[in-house]
């Protein structure tokens, strides 16, 4: 059984700063959840990665954002993503109260443990907990490795491996998947990008190979070029015969879809040529400042540059 989380509502954000209006957030997601999708996730707690001012709900992620969702969507459906460095001590316990029940970590590869303690004590308060391993693509595989085990071992329910930089294959995503499997017995989970066009054919891989949770989002909303498509995705499912599919409700979805394109103008779909070329040499989106992308050509060079200096 794959189970979809839908992560337009944060994943999206950063095309609009996490700037949706409250009433179209409730609408999406209570559409979302009455068309199939086992979770939404509604925004971040306390920012993204980088502070960004004037974030929006979907970026801030506050107790009463989270209860005006919890009013129209099941707490069982309601996810939120966080970086472990942007928590209080009460955060976890304050968002259980007001209604979420999947929280995912954000886990740095460098200095996991503060991110694991609090996944432990997310855990022991009731909540289904994934760790995020952002940037796979980049990450030596003996620390993902590492990082897999550990996360397993902390108690974390799914291992997301994240490819935050869109430049992975489907043989490469079949192989992590694989890899990890074989030490956690926590379920496995991908997030797509979309810089090569890859998305779909990454997420069918990851299935192949094992994976079962699978992140999409609705016309691909989502940073830099965007994500696997929730349209797409569900329509593939409901192509195949071994992956108990019959209860999402693509043609919801899809109207879904009409709306955020006609009220949310930042949504519609694009794959902007400099994005391109950060998955073709595996940058992450944080490089896209250093190239001349008024100038593609030479922001084809500059990028080839910052990977030959990156290699030395």
């Amino acid at each position: 059984m794959i189970v979809n989380l839908d992560v337009t509502l944060r994943d999206g954000g950063y095309r609009n700063n996490f700037d949706f209006p409250l009433e179209y957030a409730l609408h999406h997601a209570r559409e979302s959840v009455a068309a199939g999708m086992e979770w939404v996730e509604i925004g971040y707690r306390n920012g993204s990665f980088k502070p960004k001012p004037g974030i929006g709900r979907t970026g801030a992620g506050e107790d009463d954002y989270i209860r005006a969702l919890a009013e129209v969507v099941p707490p069982d459906r309601l996810c939120m993503i966080l970086h472990p460095k942007n928590i209080t001590e009460d955060d976890l316990p304050r968002m259980y109260e007001a209604g979420v029940r999947l929280v995912r970590f954000c886990l740095p590869s460098g200095a996991p443990e503060p991110g694991l303690a609090l996944l432990s004590r997310a855990a022991d308060l009731g909540f289904t907990t994934t760790v995020n391993i952002t940037r796979v693509s980049q990450l030596d595989r003996r620390r993902l490795v590492e990082l897999a085990a550990m996360s397993g071992d902390a108690g974390a329910d799914v291992v997301y491996l994240a490819d935050s930089n869109g430049s992975m294959l489907p043989r490469e995503v079949s192989q992590l998947v694989t890899l990890v499997r074989s030490v956690t017995d926590a379920a496995i989970g991908l997030h797509a990008h979309n810089n090569l066009g890859l998305a779909l054919a990454n997420a069918i891989a990851a299935v192949d190979a094992g994976a079962t949770w699978i992140d999409s989002s609705v016309l691909g909303m989502g940073k830099g070029p965007g994500n696997l498509v929730t349209e797409q995705w569900l329509a593939y499912l409901g192509r195949r015969t071994d992956t108990g599919t019959d209860a999402y409700d693509l043609g919801r979805v899809l109207s879904l879809a009409h709306r955020m394109e006609s009220e949310i103008e930042q949504a519609t779909p694009s794959l902007p040529l400099p994005d391109l070329v950060l998955g073709h040499f595996d940058l992450s989106v944080e490089e896209r400042a250093k190239l001349p992308v008024d100038r593609i050509g030479d922001a084809f060079s500059a990028a080839r540059e910052l990977t030959t200096a990156g290699a030395r």
